[in-house]
């Protein structure tokens, strides 16, 4: 995979310029995120150890089942967060014109300043953003939600914000749509088949529309079976890529009759081919903690990622991956290199804690090329 690297390196480098040309319209979730801690050990006022997994947090919780318990927690950042959110920053990072629709506050929370100052063009389409307490652990994270202010988001309230048609002329000049989060909005099924029959329906082209579904384990099978026939219905207008992570491509699996799996190349690549073949829509993404996979047209695709044992920060890298891979759809690269890409995006935002400029992420993939990353 080495010469995969080095090749990659050269395509992304020479062409990255041409994102510039290439507008995204991202929607709509928009959370402001602690990333929090768990304290294993305190030995003194400067020095303490983390819960390191979170199969150890539930052994502390559930030895505190009938008992009650109690433990210390290490807020490290507050930050703007939300799958809308974090991949905008990830593309707009990488030099593509961003237009951001989220319900980011009236008037828009200060945490999302940093954002909006990447973007081409921003709306903010809620009165109060989520709140997430993200608990992060060597492997992976466990987020707590609060999700009242998206029971807002109704097909009501998305006919006043469609009124000004700012979106719609957005989108009739983009080159690929996001659909963020279904699984914390209930009404987004019925937002989904409006913006389908409204807006997508009267687009000039095909455009790739990429949906990142957000984890919807909290969801009836009902609802979900509902989601996935308005995904299937999406296809009529623009070329769907169902974005999953392993979690979520198990979940849905389950809802349609398919094997779960786990995340082996080869396993998450014919889990991702049986998805898109059920469905009838263009690609199925599923990104895991080591590997990701593609399924389209051509076939089924799978590669290894650069994986981080000691993440600095773990919240949002999936979105991340979700960048790098739309970066790839933009510029029509393969499709091992679209993946490739967005596991570059991630791995070297866990690294650094932050969404790499297209330069950074040249120099990342040439390092990984040489198993320095």
């Amino acid at each position: 995979m080495n010469d995969e690297l080095s090749s990659l390196a050269e395509v992304f480098g020479s062409r990255s310029s041409e994102l510039a040309t290439l507008p995204i319209v991202s929607g709509f979730d928009a959370f402001v995120d602690e990333m929090v801690s768990v304290v294993e050990e305190r030995t003194d006022l400067s020095h303490w150890t983390p819960v390191p997994t979170i199969a150890r947090m539930a052994e502390h919780m559930k030895a505190a089942a009938g008992k009650s318990s109690l433990r210390e927690i290490i807020v490290h950042d507050m930050a703007a967060g939300g799958c809308t959110v974090n991949l905008s920053d990830g593309t707009a990072t990488l030099g593509v014109p961003m237009h951001v629709f989220a319900t980011m506050g009236e008037p828009v929370h200060s945490a999302f300043q940093s954002l909006l100052q990447k973007c081409a063009s921003y709306r903010s389409w809620g009165a109060t953003p989520g709140r997430t307490l993200a608990l992060e652990f060597s492997d992976g994270k466990y987020m707590l939600s609060a999700i009242t202010p998206t029971f807002d988001f109704t097909p009501e309230h998305l006919d006043n914000m469609l009124a000004d048609g700012y979106y719609q002329q957005c989108c009739r000049d983009a080159s690929m749509l996001v659909l963020t989060d279904w699984s914390m909005f209930p009404h987004m099924t019925a937002c989904w088949k409006k913006l389908n029959a409204e807006v997508y329906s009267q687009l000039p082209r095909r455009l790739p529309l990429y949906i990142d579904l957000v984890d919807p384990s909290s969801r009836t099978i009902t609802d979900i079976s509902e989601m996935l026939d308005t995904v299937s219905e999406l296809e009529e207008n623009v070329e769907t890529i169902f974005g999953l992570n392993g979690v979520e491509a198990n979940v849905v699996a389950r809802v349609l009759g398919i094997p779960t799996v786990t995340d082996s190349p080869e396993d998450i690549a014919a889990q991702a081919a049986e998805i898109r073949e059920n469905l009838g829509i263009s690609a199925v993404s599923i990104h895991c903690v080591k590997t990701a996979s593609l399924a389209d047209g051509s076939g089924s695709y799978a590669v290894n990622g650069p994986y981080c044992a000691q993440p600095k920060k773990s919240t949002g890298a999936g979105d991340r991956f979700n960048a790098g891979f739309c970066a790839g759809t933009l510029l029509k690269l393969s499709q091992r290199e679209r993946l490739l890409l967005g596991c570059a995006c991630s791995g070297f935002f866990v690294r650094e804690a932050r969404s790499a400029t297209a330069k950074e992420l040249t120099e990342f993939i040439r390092k990984w090329s040489r198993s320095e990353v």
